[in-house]
């Protein structure tokens, strides 16, 4: 198999090469999926030219210590939520800058994968946030299986939002 059928075959090859031939880089904030992203984003080889670093940050404290998403907003709402979303993928952005630089993409997961439900929300509800240049978005998903699956959706959806948004 050539280089570019393994790249055809292969979504997340595919995106980091798009991310290099445009000179940008990606930051990771992930709650439910707990590292499974950035592990993923840093599978295959030439990672190192695009992704930055990603925050685990499980513990909803962490999501406004670390990344800043607003206090008030958690205290109200709860983590899993598409405001928190959006506020982690643009939050990552600067808080994983790299001399003085932050990433220009910022991509985060925030959910339940149960099995039970949290804050009122069912396991399978997730949100993928999306911060590209000036624009935030949530995408909400409804995933069925479980912990595992879900938390593998997750991981397979974001490359698909990004794929969908760079591509």
């Amino acid at each position: 198999m050539t280089p570019s059928q393994a790249v055809g075959q292969d979504a997340t090859a595919a995106l980091l090469a798009r991310l290099a031939a445009q000179g940008l880089t990606i930051a990771v904030a992930e709650s439910l999926t707990g590292g499974a992203l950035t592990a993923e984003l840093t599978r295959p080889a030439g990672a190192s030219a695009v992704v930055v670093g990603g925050a685990v940050v499980y513990a909803t404290a962490l999501k406004h210590t670390l990344i800043g998403v607003d206090a008030a907003l958690l205290a109200e709402q709860g983590p899993v939520h598409p405001e928190v979303a959006r506020q982690l993928a643009r939050g990552v952005r600067t808080a994983l800058e790299v001399d003085g630089r932050p990433a220009d993409v910022g991509v985060a997961t925030t959910g339940v994968a149960g099995p039970d439900s949290q804050g009122g929300r069912d396991p399978g509800t997730v949100f993928i946030g999306v911060s590209i240049g000036e624009q935030d978005e949530a995408i909400e998903l409804e995933l069925a299986g479980d912990r595992a699956e879900i938390r593998q959706a997750s991981v397979c959806a974001a490359v698909q939002a990004l794929t969908d948004r760079l591509l």
